[in-house]
C-alpha cells in the first residue's frame, strides 16, 4: 500500500492534512517530528508532507528536523512552519515579516509549475503566518507570491521539493485540493489504492488470519466506533466474538435497548448487556466537579467491564474501537488538559489476553462510518451525533440524579424527534440537550411553577476543532421549546447556546 508520511510539527491541521490526502485515495501517516530518520527511510513512503506550526524556525527551542531528510530522494512538501523549515534546512533565510497575513489572501501561481497544475494564476489561500522567507535557498525556484509575502510558494524541481506558506488543507483555499492532488500524482507518481471497499476485505482476511480459532471479546459502547469494530470483527469470526456492553444509565432514552436490538438481528454474535445504572448512581451521590465525574464514571466502567470479563471460561484477543486520531502522539509538547478521554482501555495485570487488535486504527471517523455503510449498519447508527464517554453525566451539570437524568433524557428525545420530523438534523453537526441545573420562575396553568431551565445546544463545524453555533430558524426552535415544556415533567424554560468554539467548547463539561 502507497504511503505519505505527515510530519507533525505541532501545526492543529495535521489531522486535515491527512484527511485531504485521503480524500485522493492515498494513505497518509501521521508522525511526529521526534520520528528518526532511519524509521521514514526504511517504509518507503511515496512523499513526506511537513505539517504547519505557531513556531519560528529560527528560535532553537523549535521543532527542527535533520537536513538529511531532504536529501532522501522522497519528494517533500512544506505547508507554513514546514515551507519556512525546508528553507531554513537548505540555508535559506527566514525573517519575521514586514507584514504578517491572516485569513482570505489572493495568491498569484506560476502556471509552469508542476504543483500548480490546473489552478488559477491568482486564486485565493488561506495564510496564517508572522515570518516571512526573505530569501529562498541555493536551487530553489519562488513559484508564487503575494501581494506582502514574495515568497508564498517555491521548488526545487529537481530534487521534488516543494514548498507553500499557505494552508492547501482547509477549504477557504480556492484551488487547496488540486494542489495536494498534483502533489500526490504529479510529483509523488501515487496510483490511489486507497479504498474503502479494499480495507474491508483486507481486513476480514487479516483478522481471520490472525484469530485462527480463538476468541475475541469486545467492549461495546453503542458508540459509532465499537459498533463497526464489531460488525467487521463478526464479519471475520461470526460467534467466536463476545461484545460486552455496558448500560450504565446515562445513555439517550432507549439506547440501550436500541444497541441490542440491532446487534442481536444483525450480527451472528454472542451479545453480553449488562445493566448498572443504579451502581453508577451511588457512586455519583454529590459529585459536582465534572472532571471528577469523569473518572468515576470511566473507573466504574472499567471494573464493571472487567468483573465481568474475568468471568469468562476462555480469553482469546482483546479488541477495542480505537480510530487513527486516538493513537496520533502530536508533535506538540505538553498540552493542557481541557477534559479527560478513555479512547483507549488499559487490561488489567491479572487479565491476560493472546493481544490486542484494533482493526479499525488506520481509519479516521469518516471513514469508519463508510465502513459501516458498506458492512450493513443502519444509518441511524451510524451516523449518529458523537456521545461522550461519561454520557449524559457531562450534560447534566451539577450532581446527578435519577429524576435529572430522566429529564434530560425526554427533553433531549424532544428535540432529537423534531429535528428529525422537519428535516433540519442534516444542516447539524450536533445538537443535545444540557440540564444547568438552575431553576426558574415559570408560570403554567395560571400556578406558580419554580422548575429546571433546559438548554439546547447545536453547532455547525468541518473538523470540530472549531464550531459555530447553528442558525436554527425561530419556528424550530419555538416548536421544540413548546414541546419540551409541554411535554417533560419538570420543565418550564428553554434557552439557547448560541456560543462558538472557541471561546466555548461544544460539550457544557
Amino acid at each position: 500500500m502507497e504511503k505519505i508520511l505527515v510530519l507533525d510539527f505541532g501545526g492543529q491541521y495535521n489531522q486535515l492534512i491527512a484527511r485531504r490526502v485521503r480524500d485522493h485515495h492515498v494513505y497518509a501517516q501521521i508522525l511526529p517530528y521526534t520520528t528518526p530518520i532511519e524509521t521514514i527511510r526504511d517504509n518507503h513512503y511515496k512523499g513526506i508532507i511537513f505539517t504547519g506550526g505557531p513556531n519560528s524556525v529560527y528560535d532553537m527551542s523549535s521543532p527542527h528536523y535533520a537536513k538529511e531528510i531532504l536529501d532522501l530522494g522522497i519528494p517533500v512538501l512544506g505547508i507554513c512552519y514546514g515551507c519556512q523549515l525546508i528553507a531554513w534546512m537548505a540555508d535559506g533565510e527566514v525573517k519575521t515579516a514586514p507584514k504578517s497575513e491572516y485569513g482570505k489572501i489572493e495568491f498569484t501561481a506560476d502556471k509552469n509549475s508542476p504543483l500548480f497544475k490546473g489552478v488559477d494564476k491568482t486564486s485565493i489561500v488561506w495564510m496564517s503566518h508572522t515570518d516571512y522567507i526573505s530569501r529562498p535557498p541555493q536551487g530553489f525556484k519562488i513559484s508564487g507570491h503575494t501581494d506582502d509575502c514574495p515568497c508564498a510558494a517555491m521548488e526545487n524541481r529537481e530534487k521534488k521539493i516543494y514548498a507553500v506558506q499557505f494552508h492547501p488543507e482547509v477549504t477557504h483555499s480556492q484551488f487547496g485540493s488540486q494542489i495536494l492532488y498534483n502533489f500526490l500524482y504529479e510529483v509523488c507518481c501515487c496510483s490511489g489504492d486507497w479504498v474503502m471497499d479494499n480495507f474491508i476485505d483486507q481486513t476480514v482476511s487479516k483478522l481471520r488470519e490472525q484469530i485462527g480459532d480463538k476468541k475475541v471479546i469486545l467492549g461495546l459502547s453503542g458508540g459509532v466506533d465499537s459498533s463497526v469494530a464489531a460488525a467487521l470483527l463478526a464479519k471475520a469470526v461470526g460467534r467466536q466474538l463476545t461484545c460486552v456492553f455496558v448500560d450504565q444509565g446515562l445513555m439517550r432514552k432507549d439506547e440501550g435497548d436500541f444497541v441490542e436490538k440491532n446487534f442481536t438481528s444483525l450480527f451472528d454474535m454472542n451479545f453480553l448487556r449488562i445493566n448498572c445504572g443504579s451502581l453508577f448512581l451511588e457512586k455519583l451521590r454529590g459529585v459536582v466537579d465534572p472532571e471528577q465525574k469523569r473518572k468515576i464514571i470511566g473507573t466504574e466502567f472499567f471494573n464493571v467491564f472487567w468483573n465481568e470479563i474475568r468471568k469468562q471460561e476462555k480469553l482469546g484477543y482483546f479488541a477495542q474501537g480505537t480510530i487513527y486520531p486516538d493513537c496520533i502522539e502530536s508533535g506538540k509538547g505538553d498540552a493542557d488538559v481541557i477534559k479527560t478521554h478513555h479512547n483507549r482501555v488499559k487490561i488489567p495485570d491479572d487479565v491476560e489476553f493472546l493481544g490486542v487488535i484494533e482493526p479499525l486504527c488506520d481509519l479516521f471517523k469518516d471513514e469508519v462510518r463508510k465502513v459501516g455503510e458498506m458492512l450493513g449498519i443502519p444509518k441511524e447508527l451510524v451516523w449518529r451525533q458523537p456521545f461522550p464517554g461519561p454520557g449524559l453525566g457531562v450534560r447534566i451539570i451539577g450532581e446527578i440524579t435519577a429524576d435529572k437524568i430522566k429529564v434530560l433524557q425526554e427533553a433531549d428525545w424532544v428535540l432529537r424527534d423534531e429535528m428529525a420530523k422537519n428535516g433540519y438534523a442534516e444542516h447539524l453537526s450536533q445538537f443535545f440537550c444540557v440540564l444547568p441545573c438552575v431553576k426558574t420562575v415559570g408560570v403554567m396553568g395560571d400556578h406558580r411553577t419554580y422548575d429546571h431551565l433546559v438548554a439546547i445546544r447545536a453547532v455547525t463545524t468541518d473538523d470540530f476543532m472549531t464550531a459555530d453555533w447553528a442558525k436554527i430558524p425561530y419556528d424550530i426552535l419555538a416548536k421544540v421549546s413548546n414541546r419540551i415544556t409541554n411535554e417533560v415533567e419538570h420543565v418550564n424554560r428553554v434557552v439557547y447556546d448560541i456560543t462558538s468554539k472557541p471561546p466555548g467548547t461544544v460539550e457544557w463539561e
